[in-house]
């Protein structure tokens, strides 16, 4: 299924992330309430990592989530469409691989990796019917992946203030902590326009994954998903 129509190309998308890649995680942090630690915490358990396994981390960024899946000795290659994310990371991570990636063309072998990573990036992809396939290609039988997104809060009252925080407030307090607003309007609008768990889980499983699960945290406002490369 394609990204949702919010006029914006991939070159687009990967331009407004260039600009905001230096203030990026701090302005993630205060529009995010704090949260953004607990969520990558999340991430991390449900890899469940061990040393030696290869994986790959989608839509890395500056490399934040990364830098903590190192720690568990797992080895980690960084990847991002965005160049000033790139730069960004390599400086702050010099330990790192970062790789320059489509995720609707990894530049890796068939089943290369243990584990597929992508945090808040999923949105951003023109196709994400393609790129779940593509993350299933380069993933060993066997191997996981784990999706952590925005999604839609199950409680109905706070359904309502996260949207309205969202398309109100959201933008107002990007014009004060970020260098680049209309970036984080247009996120604002993507997650405003994404499937619901549900939803997401059922494109999952049709790209070819097995034994798809979710979790809610925050009261839904972020799910993380994970699911099972087929063994045979």
């Amino acid at each position: 299924m394609p990204r949702a129509n919010l006029d914006k190309d991939p070159a687009e998308v990967a331009a407004m992330f260039d600009a905001v890649a230096a203030k990026y995680d701090v302005t993630n942090d205060i529009l995010a309430l704090g949260q953004t630690r607990r969520w990558r915490s999340e991430v991390r358990k449900a890899l469940e990592l061990e040393p030696g396994q290869l994986v790959l981390d989608i839509a890395a960024g500056t490399g934040t989530s990364t830098a903590a899946f190192t720690a568990t000795g797992a080895k980690v290659i960084a990847a991002d469409f965005s160049l000033g994310m790139l730069e960004v990371g390599k400086d702050r991570n010099p330990t790192i691989p970062f790789v320059a990636a489509d995720a609707l063309a990894l530049p890796f072998p068939d089943s290369t990796f243990d584990r597929i990573t992508i945090s808040f990036g999923l949105r951003n992809v023109a196709d994400r019917m393609v790129a779940l396939k593509e993350f299933l290609r380069v993933t060993k039988p066997g191997g996981l992946v784990v999706i952590c997104e925005f999604s839609h809060p199950t409680f109905t009252p706070l359904r309502k203030v996260y949207t309205e925080y969202l398309m109100a407030a959201l933008p107002v307090l990007s014009d004060r902590v970020s260098s680049n607003p209309d970036a984080y309007r247009y996120l604002a609008e993507s997650i405003r326009a994404w499937p619901t768990q549900r939803e997401l889980a059922t494109d999952i499983a049709e790209a070819g994954w097995h034994g798809v699960r979710w979790r809610n945290f925050t009261g839904g406002i972020v799910s993380i998903h994970r699911a099972v490369a087929p063994k045979d």
